[in-house]
């Protein structure tokens, strides 16, 4: 997967990206929320080949890509299959050096786009810690709405928490973008 929008482009991982994910990834803050512990010297080869082999998506495999501005990496999105059918969870994570400039909302956008229109998706979930607002506001920014919060229901860094379940069906994302479109024709004229 491909995918260039007004300021980024996003693509599959590469062999020369170890050092721009590094970075990211260390970050002790950055991987809070997420189910393993921040890179280190000892560990970022074994994680940056399990991002590596994950380069396609099909029932079978999950997809991580890149996110760059001007070929530096600024964050990665997963996409994976579940169990239902044409359902896909998506993740990701973005270097606190870039927040607060869209460029989030804008990547998981144009992926949610190509998920739903050009692998005809279902629906598109996304599992997060509960304590991870900031991920929660962005769900909301995309139009995804909240569908569970689920107590202490997974054990992970050696303690319960709770879980926020969002989610977006295909037909609400073809309303959100009609509706983009609309307004943004009315301001043009």
């Amino acid at each position: 997967m491909k995918i260039e929008t007004e300021r980024l482009q996003i693509r599959k991982i590469g062999e020369d990206d170890l050092q721009d994910l590094f970075m990211i990834y260390r970050n002790e803050d950055t991987c809070r929320y997420l189910l393993h512990d921040a890179w280190n010297e000892e560990n970022k080869n074994e994680y940056f080949i399990r991002m590596l082999n994950r380069d396609a998506l099909s029932k079978d495999t999950a997809m991580q890509l890149a996110c760059t501005v001007q070929d530096k990496v600024i964050g990665t999105i997963s996409a994976t299959y579940t169990d239902m059918p044409d359902t896909v969870e998506i993740g990701y994570v973005f270097s606190s050096e870039y927040s607060k400039h869209g460029y989030a909302s804008e990547a998981i956008r144009a992926v949610m786009d190509k998920l739903f229109n050009e692998y005809n998706v279902h629906r598109i979930i996304a599992n997060m810690d509960a304590r991870n607002s900031d991920s929660a506001r962005l769900c909301e920014r995309l139009g995804m709405r909240k569908e569970a919060h689920f107590l202490k229901d997974y054990w992970n860094k050696g303690e319960w928490t709770d879980s926020f379940i969002y989610a977006i069906l295909k037909e609400e994302w073809e309303t959100i973008k009609s509706t983009e479109h609309q307004f943004m024709k009315y301001i043009s004229e």
